[in-house]
C-alpha cells in the first residue's frame, strides 16, 4: 500500500465520521414547550439542523412548532411528522406553524423530506 493509498483511506474514514456527527450527532439542544392560551408552542429554527432538536410537550393538548427556515439547502424544505401524518412545505426566511394534538405519551421523531435531519418530540403524560 502506497503512501497515497493511506492518505485516501484517511481522508475517507474522516469524512465518513464527520458526515455521521453532522447528521446525527450536532445540534441536539432541548426545550419544553412553553403553555400559551391552552397550546403549546416551540419555535425551531431550521438550519444544517433543527435548533433546538428536542421537543417535550404534554399529551391531551393541542401543540404549535414554529418552523424557521433560514437554511437554502433544498433537503430541509419540508419537515415530517409520520406519527401524526404531517408533511409541511418550510419556504426559506419564513416561519411555518405546524399544529397536532399527541394523545399518548412517547417519543416522536421529525425529520426533513430525505430524512437525513432528525428530531424528537417527546410526550409526557
Amino acid at each position: 500500500m502506497s503512501g497515497s493509498d493511506i492518505l485516501v483511506i484517511t481522508a475517507g474514514l474522516a469524512a465518513i465520521g464527520w458526515i455521521n456527527w453532522y447528521f446525527f450527532a450536532a445540534s441536539r439542544s432541548a426545550v419544553a414547550a412553553e403553555a400559551n392560551g391552552g397550546v403549546q408552542r416551540a419555535k425551531i429554527e431550521v438550519d444544517n439542523g433543527y435548533d433546538p432538536a428536542v421537543v417535550r410537550v404534554h399529551a391531551g393538548r393541542p401543540v404549535r412548532l414554529e418552523f424557521h427556515r433560514v437554511d437554502q439547502s433544498s433537503c430541509t424544505e419540508e419537515v415530517v411528522i409520520p406519527d401524526f401524518g404531517i408533511r409541511s412545505f418550510l419556504p426559506t426566511g419564513r416561519t411555518t406553524p405546524v399544529e397536532f394534538t399527541p394523545t399518548a405519551a412517547g417519543s416522536h421523531e421529525f425529520t426533513c423530506g430525505m430524512g437525513m435531519v432528525r428530531g424528537t418530540i417527546v410526550v409526557d403524560e
